[in-house]
């Protein structure tokens, strides 16, 4: 990468983070009238917060990535306007379950309508198993797909969780590109929606003044997705399971923990080990600071796969991936003494 790569690149960031602030400031009254969170028995908070920032993160991140991409003269594999209305559609159904519940069933068909067209959008030569045939490979990438945008979702349910989720996340993903592991297009994307979800940070600080709302993590889960996949087709599937690891292991152990008690999966509940953690003795602090260094790490052994790919390797720093995530589930399943 350039110096003038990097240069541009920290503008889009930077640019991003501006005006997902701006926004925020310009929406922040109008939330407040219409995307009230009220607390429950299920939330986090204690006090009403609006939500729906995610819709000022979604709009910096799509300016500033398609600012960044013809202002870099960047060449664009899939269909950006099939991308860009996946991203828009995706935006739209959180924004109105924000403000009125969708029902489950509709909900999930649009959802699953929107990540069609990403895996849709995907490059024809692009293979995560290459030994899988094509058409069962895109059929699992979309269940796989409708998964990931509703785990991030699940796990945007305390203030910062998200912030120390995306930044590290998309962070590496700007370096495993510096690297060639990436497309330029994705780097792009990856620098506006980083910049975009720090800004947010800053309103989303504990205790919260801001909530993202579904607009911002069903869409963001979208296009993380996404980048992920494009990572996994460039060879580097290791790096693309490392990166979102604490994510899956959570909401999957989670899940398939609620199924075996026979729970609706599709309640809002509180059995997260994130969430537990908080009734345990963990503070806000405490934990999104534990999940912020072990997503370091997890993004520091992605990256080292891609400086020295390799079976070995490979194995070597997926293994070492686990076991941070089983040392952090376990201590938040413990608690603090």
């Amino acid at each position: 990468m350039t110096a003038a790569w990097a240069v541009r690149g920290a503008a889009t960031a930077v640019s991003s983070a501006v005006v997902c602030v701006g926004l925020i400031v310009i929406l922040r009254p109008v939330l407040r009238r219409y995307a009230l969170a009220k607390p429950n028995v299920r939330s986090s908070h204690r006090e009403p917060t609006p939500q729906g920032g995610g819709l000022a993160v979604v709009a910096a991140t799509i300016a500033a990535a398609w600012l960044g991409i013809f202002g870099f003269g960047v060449s664009i594999a899939p269909p950006p306007a099939i991308v860009l209305a996946a991203v828009v559609l995706m935006a739209c159904i959180g924004a109105v379950d924000d403000i009125r519940p969708i029902e489950v069933v509709p909900r999930l068909l649009l959802q699953a309508l929107a990540v069609a067209a990403v895996i849709y959008a995907l490059p024809d030569n692009l293979r995560v198993v290459p030994v899988m045939p094509w058409w069962l490979e895109r059929i699992l990438l979309f269940v796989g797909g409708v998964w990931f945008v509703n785990l991030v979702n699940f796990m945007d349910g305390i203030d910062w969780m998200t912030v120390v989720e995306v930044v590290p996340l998309t962070g590496a993903l700007v370096a495993i590109g510096a690297l060639g592991a990436l497309p330029a297009y994705g780097v792009v994307v990856a620098l506006a929606l980083g910049g975009a979800v720090a800004g947010f940070g800053y309103f989303n600080r504990p205790i919260a003044q801001l909530f993202l709302g579904d607009v911002g993590s069903l869409t963001i889960g979208l296009i993380l997705g996404w980048l992920i996949v494009l990572l996994a087709g460039s060879g580097h599937l290791i790096a693309a399971l490392l990166l979102p690891l604490y994510y899956l292991a959570d909401t999957t152990i989670t899940l398939l923990r609620r199924l075996a008690r026979r729970e609706p999966i599709w309640k809002a509940h509180r059995t997260h080990f994130y969430q537990r953690a908080t009734e345990r003795g963990f503070t806000v602090i405490d934990i999104v600071g534990r999940v912020f260094a072990v997503n370091v790490g997890l993004c520091a052994l992605a990256v080292m796969t891609v400086i020295m790919p390799g079976r070995i390797s490979g194995i070597a720093a997926f293994l070492a991936g686990v076991a941070l995530v089983a040392w952090l589930l376990i201590a938040f399943a413990r608690g603090k003494k």
